[in-house]
C-alpha cells in the first residue's frame, strides 16, 4: 500500500483509481525486500507512469518515484524492423 499511496499523493489520483499494483510488480517481491533475510536490497519498476525504486538500508525501506520520461535515443512500444512495411 505504501507504493500506492505515495503515487497517489504525487499524482491527486484516486488510490481506487490506480491500476493495481500485481498488474506492474508481484506485490510479494516487494514485501521480501522488508524482511532480514538475504536476498535483494533494492528494486525498480514502472507503475502509473512513474519509475518506483524500493531499497532496503538496513531495518529501513525507502520509496521513491521519479516520472517516467523518454530521452531523445529511447521510445516507448513496439519497433517494427520490418523494411517492408
Amino acid at each position: 500500500m505504501a507504493v500506492i499511496d505515495l503515487v497517489a499523493d504525487a499524482t491527486g489520483i484516486d488510490p481506487l483509481e490506480l491500476d493495481p499494483l500485481y498488474n506492474a510488480i508481484d506485490p510479494e517481491v516487494i514485501d521480501s525486500l522488508c524482511t532480514s533475510s538475504p536476498g535483494f536490497s533494492s528494486l525498480e519498476f514502472e507503475y502509473a507512469g512513474h519509475t518506483i525504486v524500493v531499497e532496503r538500508s538496513g531495518q529501513e525501506i525507502e520509496i521513491s518515484l521519479e516520472p517516467v520520461t523518454i530521452g531523445a535515443d529511447q521510445s516507448l512500444g513496439v519497433t517494427d524492423n520490418d523494411p517492408s512495411l
